[in-house]
């Protein structure tokens, strides 16, 4: 770097190296308060924020609504391409975070240009091929069956034993995965998306499921999501696909997870919502769609790289620089917000929230379908077969996870008045 362009980067807090100005990534305030916090970033550092990861990595954190919109709208200029960023010789092979971000693989999630729709154009249509009812009956079943292991005690924590549960126990029936194998996989994206001390063998172990299920669906084909995958008539390697899996059902399965145990606390916690109690099903709906614009699920997703030097919301951002987008940050931006007034049937069938991101790299359509079915279905049964649920602690109480990237709770506990099971009858 030259001395000209150093003290440029110093004057508006490039990350290219470790800055002292820079927001650190952690700690309490992102699981407790993180509205506030970043109301604090855009006053003190604008709509483009200098951060620092854990092990002072930088990056920089687009929480403008017009920014973001920028960068997600120009995949040749900020493409998601890992293989740009200047922090790789920083990067030990130990950092927990890596899996996250990974490296240059052939995923849909870690291709660009022409590559990348080639994933898509194999992706999408096995998503679009999942029957919707036939989904949402799945759902209902598995819904009732986790429901059955508690619903005689009178009590239950609503994240272990059912958020966290429900979304990969169906995604597994989508794509072909044995019941007994879900808490597995749950545990795996989990523990990759927290990037706790075991997301690197989490990682490892979750490539290999996926690897033999692979095997298991090229030998015995059938009416499952790998199975459409294989048929399409395009070439792709078995690396490909199991990197594609991966992707999908990581993304499907935690942000699912959180958007369930999100509502349901809303829905506990907010007497604008407490007419779901009372099996008002559109005010699921309302609840659902105000935790993506107010606690969605997904609060920080990564990433892009700037392919060459530009200017974005008056930083200078560097050639190779990640971009991590603030979906959350953008969701409260004052300059949108102003738009959509602050209460909730204002919200309700708004959707343009950046939830599910948005341009060339955004959540493909029939996956938010599946999201939506499955997260909404949950939360009906539920309702339905526990009209008396409430909070067993204080709300303040209820702890978050660790994570600046994911909104979720470590644990939901409820209690409701003993039912007994349906075992299968419904």
């Amino acid at each position: 770097m030259t001395t000209s362009s150093a003290e440029s980067s110093a004057s508006t807090g490039c990350p290219a190296q470790p800055n002292s100005a820079a927001v650190p990534l952690t700690g309490p305030r992102f699981h407790t308060d993180p509205h506030h916090l970043y109301r604090e970033m855009r006053r003190n550092h604008g709509p483009v924020v200098a951060v620092e990861l854990p092990g002072g990595v930088p990056a920089w954190l687009v929480i403008g609504y017009r920014e973001l919109h920028q960068v997600t709208s120009d995949p040749e200029l900020f493409p998601r391409d890992v293989g740009l960023w200047n922090q790789w010789p920083n990067i030990p092979e130990d950092w927990p975070l890596r899996a996250m971000f990974g490296s240059r693989r052939p995923s849909i999630y870690f291709t660009v240009g022409a590559e990348h729709r080639r994933h898509v154009a194999m992706v999408e249509p096995a998503l679009e091929s999942v029957d919707p009812f036939e989904l949402r009956r799945t759902c209902e079943d598995l819904t009732d069956r986790l429901i059955d292991g508690f619903c005689g005690r009178g009590s239950a924590d609503l994240v272990g034993e059912f958020a966290a549960l429900l979304p990969v126990l169906t995604l597994a029936s989508v794509i072909g995965f044995p019941d007994e194998e879900g808490p597995q996989l749950a545990w795996a994206m989990n523990e990759i998306a927290d990037g706790g001390p075991d997301s690197q063998s989490a990682y490892m172990r979750y490539q290999e499921r996926m690897r033999y299920l692979l095997a298991v669906k090229k030998e015995r084909p059938g009416a499952d999501l790998v199975s459409r995958m294989l048929a399409h008539p395009a070439t792709f390697t078995d690396e490909e696909y199991v990197e594609d899996l991966m992707a999908v059902t990581a993304a499907a399965h935690l942000s699912t997870a959180d958007w369930i145990g999100n509502s349901v606390r809303l829905m506990l916690t907010d007497d604008r919502f407490a007419a779901a109690l009372g099996g008002a099903r559109s005010s699921v709906g309302k609840a659902m769609n105000e935790v993506l614009w107010e606690d969605t699920p997904t609060q920080i997703h990564a990433g892009r790289w700037a392919a060459r030097d530009t200017r974005l919301g008056e930083k200078i951002i560097r050639a190779g620089d990640m971009l991590l987008l603030g979906l959350a940050g953008a969701n409260a931006d004052p300059h949108i917000r102003q738009h959509l007034g602050g209460d909730t049937d204002t919200h309700a069938g708004n959707s343009a929230h950046f939830s599910f991101s948005y341009g060339e790299y955004r959540c493909p359509f029939p996956a938010q379908q599946i999201a939506e079915i499955i997260a909404s279905t949950g939360i009906e049964v539920l309702l339905d077969r526990l009209p008396d649920l409430d909070l067993a602690v204080p709300a303040q109480t209820l702890v978050r996870r660790p994570s600046a990237f994911l909104r979720g709770m470590t644990s939901l506990p409820v209690v409701f008045t003993p039912v007994r099971a349906l075992g299968g009858i419904r």
